[in-house]
């Protein structure tokens, strides 16, 4: 992945940019406090993608704050997480903004042109899982990744899967979603030849412990190349895949 700041590097080579603008760019403050918030204007350059807002906890008026500090810096997509419809409504002020309710993802900006190196497949196993197939997919897509979505494949039903083995086949990352015992991702590790990421989902009755039986039989996967992140949390999971995605050789 190109960081901001080889970005910065390269048009300083090829003559874009002066040698002292692309100083000033890198030496501009790394964070703002807000007194609220201390908004990160480096992760960027650190990482390749700027600052995420969590939604969850945190006021309308705070959410707009950071964003309109973003914007102001420069940034000109923002991704929004766990954002409720009230906080929605009041960010939608802003003409740039989106609201996906199933995802309960905002996003500053629109989502860009697809440049990552391959396709991401999102597969889930159930129509209950989808809150977290949208976030983990909008995250993915809002990062510059082609996403495509599979919805209700699980091993209930293994012929809905075996369906679309042209898509896991050709993925260059597949996230896997599932609630109850969590048995997707083995099904899907054993097939795939790219990185799988597991997402447990507290979808299922009282055993399955709110996600941690899904979480448990994941991380007990007998499929290699299956790495697991939290339950529920789809945005981790939409990160990791976009990371992979845009990985390039280093020298």
């Amino acid at each position: 992945m190109k960081t901001e700041i080889k970005q910065i590097l390269e048009k300083v080579q090829s003559g874009e940019t002066s040698v002292d603008d692309a100083l000033l760019k890198i030496k501009m403050a790394p964070f703002e406090d807000l007194g609220y918030a201390k908004v990160d204007f480096h992760r960027a350059v650190r990482q390749g993608v700027p600052e995420v807002i969590y939604g969850a906890g945190k006021s309308s008026e705070q959410i707009m704050g950071i964003a309109k500090t973003m914007q102001e810096k420069g940034q000109d997509r923002i991704l929004v997480t766990r954002l409720s419809e009230v906080s929605a409504t009041f960010l939608s002020e802003d003409a740039s903004f989106q609201y996906y309710p199933e995802g309960r993802i905002g996003i500053f900006g629109g989502i860009p042109k697809a440049d990552g190196i391959g396709r991401i497949v999102v597969a889930t196993g159930g129509t209950s899982d989808i809150p977290v197939v949208e976030e983990a997919a909008l995250t993915a897509e809002c990062f510059g990744n082609q996403v495509v979505r599979l919805y209700d494949v699980g091993v209930a039903g293994l012929h809905r899967l075996l369906a679309h083995a042209d898509e896991i086949m050709q993925a260059s990352v597949i996230i896997a979603i599932a609630g109850m015992e969590g048995a997707l991702a083995s099904v899907i590790g054993g097939l795939a030849d790219c990185p799988v990421i597991a997402v447990p989902t507290s979808v299922g009755y009282g055993a399955s412990f709110g996600g941690v039986s899904a979480l448990l039989s994941m991380l007990n996967s007998c499929a290699s190349g299956v790495s697991v992140v939290n339950i529920d949390n789809g945005f981790g999971a939409g990160y990791l895949a976009n990371m992979i995605n845009h990985m390039e050789a280093k020298e």
